[in-house]
């Protein structure tokens, strides 16, 4: 009898030394996961334009999540015990608090950046954009959901010739106002409008082979507004290993904006998240308004990954236009979702909703960011 004692005793002691020991090794994964998130969230602010930096500001959404799962998994699984674990808790909670603030103006608890529009407004624009994927050859998709929205602006980007050859005559009609720049790198751009479009012009702000479209539109109400659109490569080892191109031509486009007389939208693929340092920069300086904020994060990329998303393809516009309709299109095998919008021009009430002037110091950083791609660029050839 004594020595069945001894045997269970043992059993039961081996069984607890070997739930200590699981538990200490899943309290360091947990603390190692938590220092990962830490180190990831500092990431984006390192002053480094490599891809290895930039491309963190994408996951920032996947980023926050992790955090809290870490967070919460920690709190409620184990004892705290020791200044550590307070101390692990503390900087774990203020990663998720900070994380959270970058991402909190893009969920509809938040405030509008663009107020909703009204729609007896005398003017109306509805635009759609779409990274098609240059690859994808399910054309008849992304004419179906071009019908579907009939939108009077659509903007396409990674557009080659064969992209050109399937669209049909009677889409032609329907869009006689066209600029088309077809590219086989990717950067192929087309622009098709309902509403007169006039001064179209094709630049080259950064690489000659990275098209950007400049037009003026009428709108029905006989306004005049400025249409660009842009596609910046992005930071990335098989495009550009670094981000100096893409965030030199955003703030290019950004510099264009500031000094425009007539009232703006920039639309397009900008290989950038709407958080980023380089986002937030674009805005100070152009003081162009996200329609984003308050309504959503309306991720367009990836459309063939659920986890992996992220708002890569963009609206913004001057304080005169105000938005009636914003949702995303129907999966047409591209990588991209489309992003489709309806404006309001309203510019009699735009001043209750324009964004502060850019600081001396953000119109200076913008405009080093400029001067370090044309350096870069000489230094190149």
């Amino acid at each position: 009898m004594q020595i069945i004692r001894k045997i269970t005793f043992k059993t039961k002691l081996a069984t607890y030394i070997c739930s200590n020991q699981n538990s200490m090794k899943l309290k360091i994964f947990f603390r190692i996961l938590g220092i990962v998130a830490v180190i990831l969230t500092i990431f984006p602010y390192i002053s480094w334009d490599s891809w290895i930096i930039r491309i963190f500001d994408f996951p920032h959404l996947q980023l926050t999540l992790l955090t809290l799962f870490a967070l919460l998994f920690y709190f409620i699984k184990f004892d705290l015990k020791n200044r550590l674990d307070y101390l692990f808790i503390g900087v774990l909670a203020a990663c998720f608090l900070f994380q959270t603030t970058k991402i909190f103006p893009y969920t509809a608890f938040s405030k509008l950046e663009i107020q909703d529009g009204s729609l007896d407004a005398n003017g109306k624009i509805s635009i759609y954009t779409a990274n098609v994927l240059q690859t994808n050859n399910n054309h008849e998709a992304l004419i179906r959901d071009i019908e579907d929205f009939n939108a009077e602006v659509i903007l396409l980007t990674e557009t080659n010739r064969s992209w050109i050859s399937h669209i049909s005559k009677e889409f032609r009609i329907k869009y006689p106002y066209k600029v088309e720049v077809p590219q086989e790198n990717t950067y192929g751009m087309m622009l098709y409008s309902k509403l007169e479009l006039f001064d179209e012009s094709v630049r080259y702000l950064v690489e000659d082979t990275i098209p950007s479209i400049h037009a003026k539109l009428i709108l029905e109400g006989k306004d005049t507004i400025q249409l660009l659109a842009i596609h910046p490569a992005p930071p990335t080892p098989q495009h550009n290993p670094s981000s100096v191109d893409r965030d030199a031509e955003m703030m290019k486009i950004a510099k264009i904006s500031r000094n425009s007389k007539l009232p703006v939208i920039v639309m397009g693929d900008f290989n950038d998240v709407a958080w980023s340092q380089t986002t937030k920069l674009f805005q100070r300086v152009s003081g162009l308004l996200d329609l984003r904020k308050g309504r959503g994060f309306f991720s367009t990329y990836n459309a063939k990954n659920w986890i992996m998303r992220w708002p890569l393809d963009h609206i913004f516009t001057s304080s005169e236009f105000r938005v009636l309709q914003v949702e995303l299109g129907a999966f047409i095998n591209s990588d991209h979702f489309p992003f489709y919008t309806v404006l309001s021009f309203e510019p009699h009430i735009a001043k209750f909703q324009e964004l502060p002037g850019a600081t001396k110091e953000e119109l200076e950083k913008a405009f080093k960011e400029i001067k370090d791609e044309v350096e870069a660029d000489v230094e190149d050839n």
